[in-house]
């Protein structure tokens, strides 16, 4: 997506040795050690990992992905901690300072997300380990010379066939004089003892006894809080403002005009808040005065009626919808959706002459770090970016804009360096910040012949690129299209012999980026409640009217018929409840779920959701499950509660109370049944997602008779 790809599997070799310790990094075939160490600030594919052995037998493991709850402080640990033979009491980690050594093997960038961190390292930390420990094992054959073949390692130390021992921290310093082995031998996962165990995570005591530091606890001595009054639509620009009243505020330290809008600078944030709220504000609110979410989707609908740029195309779908001895036609719409991250963004700035730090929960540091430099006017290894725990992503802190750090910095500028300040968002800022999931517009026409077999399908699909004026767009004329607007259709696995899907890339003046699942979030919905429809159509049961279609894909049946066996597909439930079923693959792993719905006064309710997954070799199961459950309620939360409308131009939701999340007393029992597969690591961050909406659409329609074609689910809608 980024930068051209390199084998995942390729042998990564090692250099970088540190006095008083044992450091190894990583760099690329075909370099020497001295050329990785010298083009290590490099924005290529350079070294990106280290461990760190210190003589207090402390193993610290540099981690290079951001954690915002997915566990990669935890599993990246565990890959590199079970090749080493470390003792994982005395594992601990720490989040990478910004620097094209930690660089994303495929993507050439330090970033975090497509649920690429794990299955991209893989190898990378399971090397790192080896090697490390190759080096401990050469450092205790030399000092107790003998030959390395007669020793092992356990638990942090290595030993010799009489059990004498030598630590790990004591063998650090001989360590780092050793050549890093030229290849080394990887476990056989069958003698594993981490891989693929329920270990705890490492940061949960420092989440539960407060110690964790998120990008709203970064405190400095002599900081400043800033509040920004942005325009109230889209587009719009500042005219002028009255800060008369403002400027006299207690606490208040400067008020400042910058690109954005208009910045109070104070000593608190509720001085900063308070103060913004008594600025008079003039804007000359522009083109989108009149944007109606509404006649959006109308005009989506009438661009669907009209062919679109062809993504794939196999037979003669309409043809074959012709001849057809039953046809259907349905459209789906999903609305734009705030990320809703339960920590608002921030960040905090040292901003001086010759320098740049930066504090903030960011899953895009090297982009950050470039725009950030740019702003400030330095040199990009002039600005350093400190990564703090992140209160949720979901993609909406890897924006392709920087616009949250580039803000903080505008600001600090403004202010006049050198300063310490924090930019803080309240809710009502972030839900308005823009950059959401986009709205999307499914046309789906398809037919069964007399035995009811599927034998036509054409999808039309309206909506807006997440790529379009980013740096990223060189995917668009690469491929033609987006290819983030149409995954999850464009590779649609049933068996149907006409098959056509077409997009229609629209324009819109709303800011779009990737939410979790990016498009799979709103193809699964379309796709597999059209599905269930054409099962319908065919008289047949939605879970074997699916088995039929998938026998060419072995993947996606056995997580069907996991999740079916599981939930008791078929079996009889209590009275005024239903079952609906879907399953999607994305991200490199398959999901099936099966959610058990009632509906009550016109309120639908889910009270178990069944999932089946198969995301490859994984590393830590208990992690997986909380991925796939969180997923779960968060794609449950979306499909039940929540849509973003615009009226003359103005957002009209604001806060939880007009954008609501599931709350505790509706999560439903969400279950997670894991496949064992040798197959390669796919991603697990995102996957959860785009099956809950179509199979609580589904379950929507086998307890009410009415199909549901439009998002958030609301039953005086529903056909």
């Amino acid at each position: 997506m980024i930068a051209p790809q390199i084998e995942r599997r390729e042998f990564l070799k090692f250099s970088l040795v540190a006095s008083g310790g044992l450091m190894i990094g990583f760099y690329l075939p075909g370099m020497s050690k001295l050329a990785a160490a010298e083009q290590s600030s490099a924005n290529v594919f350079m070294p990106n990992a280290f461990v760190r052995i210190g003589t207090d037998d402390r193993i610290t493991v540099i981690v290079n992905h951001s954690e915002m709850g997915q566990g990669v402080y935890t599993s990246l640990p565990m890959l590199l901690a079970e090749e080493l033979d470390a003792d994982w009491a005395k594992v601990g980690f720490e989040p990478a300072p910004v620097d094209p050594k930690y660089n994303h093997p495929v993507y050439g960038i330090q970033m975090t997300g497509g649920s690429t961190s794990v299955w991209s390292s893989f190898e990378q930390f399971r090397n790192a380990g080896a090697a490390a420990r190759a080096m401990l094992i050469a450092a205790a054959a030399q000092q107790w010379n003998v030959n390395p073949v007669t020793l092992r390692t356990e638990s942090g130390a290595v030993l010799d066939r009489t059990n004498r021992k030598l630590t790990y921290g004591q063998l650090a310093e001989a360590a780092a004089k050793m050549a890093p082995p030229a290849q080394v031998a990887l476990k056989d996962p069958k003698t594993f003892k981490l891989i693929g165990k329920p270990v705890k995570r490492l940061d949960t005591s420092e989440k539960v006894n407060g110690k964790a530091v998120f990008g709203l606890d970064v405190k400095m001595p002599g900081m400043l809080t800033a509040v920004i009054a942005r325009p109230p639509i889209f587009g719009a620009t500042m005219k002028s403002f009255d800060d008369s009243r403002a400027r006299t505020m207690p606490g208040v330290r400067k008020i400042v005009a910058v690109p954005t809008g208009v910045a109070v600078v104070a000593d608190t944030f509720w001085q900063a808040k308070t103060a913004r709220d008594a600025l008079r504000v003039d804007w000359d609110e522009g083109a989108m005065l009149t944007f109606n979410t509404k006649q959006m989707m109308q005009q989506f609908r009438e661009q669907a009626k009209t062919p679109g740029k062809s993504i794939r195309l196999e037979g003669e779908p309409d043809a074959a919808f012709a001849k057809a001895a039953k046809k259907l036609e349905a459209v789906y719409e999903v609305p734009y959706l705030s990320h809703l991250m339960m920590e608002p963004l921030n960040c905090a700035v040292d901003l001086r002459a010759d320098s740049c730090e930066i504090w903030t929960g960011t899953q895009f540091q090297t982009v950050d770090r470039g725009n950030a430099a740019k702003v400030a006017g330095l040199a990009n290894e002039k600005v350093q970016i400190h990564t703090t725990f992140l209160g949720g992503g979901f993609g909406r802190r890897a924006n392709p804009h920087s616009d949250f750090v580039v803000e903080a910095v505008q600001v600090a500028k403004a202010a006049g360096a050198p300063v310490k300040v924090k930019i803080v968002w309240t809710r009502e800022d972030d839900m308005h910040g823009g950059w959401y999931r986009p709205a999307f517009l499914h046309a789906i026409a398809g037919g069964v012949d007399e035995v009811g077999s599927a034998v036509s399908w054409r999808s039309r699909l309206v909506g807006q690129s997440i790529m379009a004026g980013t740096p990223f767009e060189s995917m668009i004329a690469k491929k033609g299209y987006d290819p983030a607007s149409v995954e999850g259709v464009d590779d649609l696995p049933y068996a149907i012999p006409n098959l056509a899907v077409e997009y229609h890339q629209t324009q819109v003046g709303v800011p779009v980026q990737w939410w979790r699942s990016v498009g799979h979030s709103h193809t699964a919905f379309a796709t597999e409640c059209f599905i269930d429809e054409m099962a319908g159509l065919a008289r047949k049961d939605p879970y074997r009217f699916r088995r039929a279609l998938l026998q060419k894909h072995p993947r996606h049946l056995a997580v069907l018929d996991l999740a079916a066996e599981k939930a008791g597909w078929g079996k009889p439930l209590p009275k005024g409840h239903a079952q609906g079923i879907a399953v999607h693959s994305s991200f490199e792993s398959y999901v099936a779920q099966v959610a058990e719905v009632s509906v009550q006064d016109g309120k639908v309710r889910v009270h178990r959701v069944v999932c089946a997954v198969d995301c490859g070799r994984y590393v830590n199961p208990n992690i997986i499950a909380a991925q796939i459950e969180g997923g779960a309620i968060y794609g449950a939360s979306a499909a039940l509660f929540q849509e973003l409308t615009f009226e003359k131009g103005r957002l009209q939701q604001t806060n939880f109370h007009t954008f609501p999340v599931m709350r505790i007393n509706e999560c439903p029992v969400v279950e997670t049944h894991l496949l064992e597969s040798q197959e390669k690591s796919g991603g697990i961050g995102e996957p959860g997602v785009p099956c809950a909406a179509p199979a609580i659409a589904n379950a929507v329609f086998a307890a009410t008779g009415k199909r549901i074609r439009k998002l958030p689910i609301r039953m005086t809608e529903a056909v």
